[in-house]
C-alpha cells in the first residue's frame, strides 16, 4: 500500500477547503492509505499541480469563482493526460445534469455531509490506486 493518497482541493473560499479536510479526515476509510491534502485556490494552481504529477483524486467546488469547478473539471478531463477522477461539490441536488456535463466521477452537494462526502471520496481513491497498481 501506498505510504499517502494526494488529493488536490479546489476552491477559491478557505472554508470550503477545510469542510472537505474534516469532512475525510485523516483517512477516508480503513483499508485506504492517509489522505495529503493538496490545497489550490486558483485554476492556474490546479493545472500546475497536475502538470506535475502524483495527484490521486481531485475535489473541485462547483460554486467556486471566477473558475468554476464544473468548468475546471471539463478543461482538465480534456487538457490532462490520465487525469485523476474528480469529485465535484455542487450548491444544488439539481446540478446533478451540470456534474455530468463536466465529465465528473462523482458529485455530493454542499454544505459537505462527512459521511457521504468520505464514502465518495473513498470510492475514487480505491479505483485511483488500483488502476496504479
Amino acid at each position: 500500500m501506498r505510504s499517502t493518497a494526494r488529493v488536490l482541493v479546489y476552491s477559491d473560499d478557505a472554508s470550503t477547503r477545510e469542510q472537505v479536510r474534516l469532512a475525510a479526515g485523516r483517512r477516508p476509510a480503513a483499508d485506504l492509505p492517509p489522505v495529503e491534502f493538496v490545497e489550490c485556490a486558483t485554476l492556474p494552481a490546479v493545472l500546475s499541480e497536475l502538470d506535475a504529477g502524483g495527484i490521486d483524486v481531485c475535489v473541485l467546488d462547483g460554486e467556486a469563482v471566477p473558475a468554476g469547478g464544473m468548468g475546471v473539471c471539463r478543461q482538465i478531463k480534456d487538457e490532462i493526460f490520465q487525469c485523476p477522477p474528480v469529485l465535484l461539490l455542487m450548491g444544488r441536488p439539481q446540478d446533478a445534469w451540470l456534474a455530468t456535463w463536466s465529465r465528473a466521477d462523482a458529485a455530493v452537494t454542499l454544505p459537505v455531509d462527512p459521511v457521504e462526502f468520505a464514502d465518495v471520496l473513498a470510492g475514487l481513491v480505491r479505483s485511483r490506486l488500483s488502476r496504479a497498481a
